[in-house]
């Protein structure tokens, strides 16, 4: 019987009270007035959205390695509590760096903070004192990721090796944005080498470090050996190929209402995401005149952002994407078929695995 990914236990809302329990000990620090408020945006922005897949998919990593019956779960769960508070960290900052308005149905951090100084009429910028306010938001976050993940009581050569992959994943997400940036900067949207970068960034921004490092970090927690970690590994990286890439297929075909983000930012913006790369290679001369015009305008609107919908439609992307999804996923979970762990974690990681691609939101 393959398990719901979050069952026994519930690993969302363990992973939720170990993050409740962390920032209650953190509110006295920001109890005066000036600073309440921010304390309170990003209390706000860390439980109340977000899908914890990084700690579900750290956790039942660690159980595959440990064992089906481990039992000490503390700090596994306390490590993925960590990894959720860097996603908070990354999502602010991509936020701000893309100029993104909505993030989970409601303001970004960045134009929430600029609201409020429109609101008390104060001196300066509004958007300079959000972006401002929001990148330290961000830098809380990563600060206390690292704070939680020294707490999780791990043994100390177990948290060694666990912090030193927590690093790493720190680092190509960081290394990912900066690709994310230039390309955008650059204007490289149709030539030969933007399939190849937008690949690249797909692999180190968002893939390893929302699925395989969370599954070796899970892992090393539980003294995996070097095989169990190149087999986390083999599963992880297409798994994580296919989640960006439905990441890439929702921000332009999403549903906001579900999403909690606009179908129009990325566009606006230029993102050279693998889908847009995609269709750009695939598009006849009229339609790539027509992509041209468009993709990266400012001003562009609703019918327009349909206009480039139809292309990447037309055109066979859409389609190629899909099908690269569920090639990409059967790999994974071909992966997952031979790793050696118990069924109980396979089951869940497979359907955490179907669930990560298929979502819709």
């Amino acid at each position: 019987m393959t398990l719901a990914p979050e069952a026994a236990p519930a690993v969302r809302e363990r992973v939720d009270a170990i993050l409740e329990q962390f920032l209650a000990s953190q509110a006295r620090l920001w109890s005066d007035a000036d600073r309440r408020p921010v304390f309170d945006a990003v209390r706000h922005f860390v439980l109340d959205g977000g899908k914890r897949l990084r700690p579900a998919f750290c956790y039942w990593a660690w159980r595959g390695a440990a064992g089906d019956r481990a039992a000490d779960d503390r700090a596994v769960l306390t490590v993925g509590a960590a990894l959720e508070l860097f996603h908070c960290f990354a999502l602010i900052h991509d936020d701000i760096i893309d100029g993104s308005s909505r993030r989970w149905g409601t303001a970004s951090l960045h134009e929430a903070f600029a609201a409020r100084h429109a609101q008390y009429r104060w001196r300066g910028d509004p958007a300079r004192f959000g972006r401002s306010i929001a990148l330290l938001c961000g830098d809380l976050c990563a600060s206390w990721s690292d704070e939680l993940v020294r707490q999780s009581g791990a043994p100390p050569d177990r948290s060694r090796a666990a912090q030193d992959l927590f690093a790493l994943a720190r680092t190509e997400a960081i290394a990912g944005e900066c690709l994310d940036v230039i390309a955008q900067a650059s204007g490289d949207r149709d030539g030969p080498g933007a399939l190849a970068r937008a690949l690249r960034v797909t692999r180190l921004k968002t893939a390893r470090y929302s699925i395989v490092r969370p599954m070796q970090i899970g892992a090393a927690l539980a003294g995996a050996d070097r095989p169990l970690l190149a087999g986390y590994a083999a599963a992880g990286e297409p798994l994580g190929d296919a989640f960006q890439l439905r990441d890439d297929v929702l921000g332009i075909f999403g549903d906001p209402a579900r999403t909690g983000k606009s179908v129009i930012d990325d566009l606006r913006q230029g993102k050279v995401t693998v889908l847009i790369a995609m269709a750009f290679a695939r598009a006849d001369h009229r339609q790539q005149r027509v992509l041209r015009e468009l993709f990266g305008r400012a001003d562009l609107d609703a019918a327009g952002a349909a206009s480039i919908r139809e292309i990447i439609v037309a055109c066979g992307a859409l389609d190629t994407i899909e099908q690269r999804i569920e090639r990409h996923l059967a790999t994974a979970l071909e992966s997952l078929a031979t790793t050696p762990i118990g069924d109980q974690a396979r089951d869940a990681l497979t359907a955490l695995a179907r669930r990560a691609v298929r979502r819709s939101a």
